[in-house]
C-alpha cells in the first residue's frame, strides 16, 4: 500500500475552533442517500465533515485546496 501524504491546505482538526460556527448541507440533500457532507465558513478556509456524524472528525481546508477539491469533484 503507498504512503499516505499530507495534502498541502489540508489539516483535520485545525487551530479554529468549529463548534460555533454554522453548518450547511446542500438543499438537494435529504435523508435517502446518506452520503451528504456539510460546509461551514472559517476564518481561513472551509470545515467539511460529514453530515451522519456532525460529532466526528471534520477537515479545515484553505481556499486554494477547496477550490481544487471542487474542480475535481466536478471532473468526474
Amino acid at each position: 500500500m503507498p504512503e499516505r501524504q499530507r495534502l498541502p491546505g489540508l489539516h483535520t482538526e485545525g487551530d479554529e475552533p468549529v463548534d460555533d460556527v454554522t453548518w450547511r448541507k446542500s438543499r438537494r440533500s435529504n435523508d435517502q442517500g446518506g452520503e451528504c457532507v456539510e460546509l461551514a465558513a472559517l476564518t481561513a478556509g472551509v470545515g467539511v465533515r460529514d453530515s451522519k456524524d456532525p460529532g466526528g472528525p471534520k477537515l479545515h481546508l484553505d481556499p486554494a485546496a477547496f477550490r481544487a477539491l471542487l474542480t475535481d469533484l466536478k471532473q468526474q
